[in-house]
């Protein structure tokens, strides 16, 4: 990038090295805005790539305020993401907070905040209530936003691959129950949309999937991409707390027994690239199999 490309503003990205914040300022970059990525770590190898990118690297903390008003000065848009599972639940609260006050503070244009789906339906799993908490605070504040609103993560399976090339995807949920879910980087693509067509995003809550495939048919999918036969092993739910704790299982159980909210259709005619489960697990290199 030079001098000379017109900009369309200045984005500050809050987790630019992790995947949801990784994700936005690559897409951000590709529709020529100025990205400002905070890390703590400017030598980190995700923050480099972002720098050869285009991106601005900026030293932050979220437990730092202020260096988080340094970040965010001056700044059109401001993408905030935080990590439940590195901080717990108050001090993700105080982190959303903290970002939605300084993006208030400092006049940003368009606020995005990465929430969950179904967040709002009292669902009494403590990552969710966490984020649904940030939101409204968010609309207390009466800021500009957009709120995504992500199902499950089709980038998490990766945490099981040896387990499922070893022919076995095992989990708590009915064999027939579905579950929707959404490429990380289809985030990345949707949050840059939204900065880019304020006015048809601001004030808007959406919930992100991709795709909406029972266990049977997420283990058929495993199967065809990898080249082997993979079973489908229902976990007892009281081996699957033991493993994963409370928080988990209780968002299983409200998995087993509710659906997502998240249309599909209407989100593959916005970006018509939504990542589908066997196409991400084709992109991801599950399979030597070229699509």
């Amino acid at each position: 990038m030079t001098d000379s490309i017109a900009y369309k503003g200045t984005i500050v990205v809050s987790g630019a090295t992790g995947k949801q914040g990784g994700a936005t300022a690559r897409h951000l970059l590709k529709r020529r805005f100025r990205v400002r990525a905070m890390t703590r770590n400017l030598e980190q190898l995700a923050a480099k790539q972002l720098v050869s990118l285009g991106a601005e690297l900026v030293h932050a903390d979220l437990d730092d305020r202020n260096s988080l008003e340094r970040a965010i000065e001056g700044a059109d848009g401001l993408f905030s993401v935080q990590n439940f599972w590195k901080v717990g639940y108050e001090h993700e609260i105080a982190q959303g907070k903290c970002l939605a006050d300084l993006a208030k503070s400092f006049g940003v244009r368009h606020l995005i905040y990465t929430s969950v789906a179904s967040c709002y339906r009292k669902t009494g799993i403590p990552h969710w209530e966490s984020k649904w908490q940030i939101e409204q605070y968010i609309r207390e504040l009466g800021l500009p936003y957009t709120i995504l609103r992500p199902t499950s993560f089709m980038d998490d399976w990766v945490d099981m691959k040896s387990e499922i090339f070893a022919g076995m995807f095992a989990q708590p949920l009915d064999p027939q129950r579905s579950l929707q879910q959404i490429a990380v980087d289809d985030i990345g693509a949707f949050a840059a949309i939204a900065f880019d067509n304020p006015k048809e995003w601001l004030g808007r809550e959406i919930a992100l999937a991709g795709d909406n495939s029972s266990m049977e048919e997420i283990t058929a999918a495993f199967s065809r991409v990898i080249g082997r036969e993979v079973q489908y092993v229902q976990t007892p739910w009281d081996k699957f707390q033991e493993k994963f704790g409370d928080d988990m299982t209780t968002m299983y159980r409200w998995f087993n027994e509710n659906d997502m909210e998240a249309d599909i259709n209407y989100l593959r005619s916005i970006y018509p690239s939504l990542t589908t489960f066997e196409q991400h697990l084709v992109r991801g290199g599950w399979s030597t199999v070229k699509e």
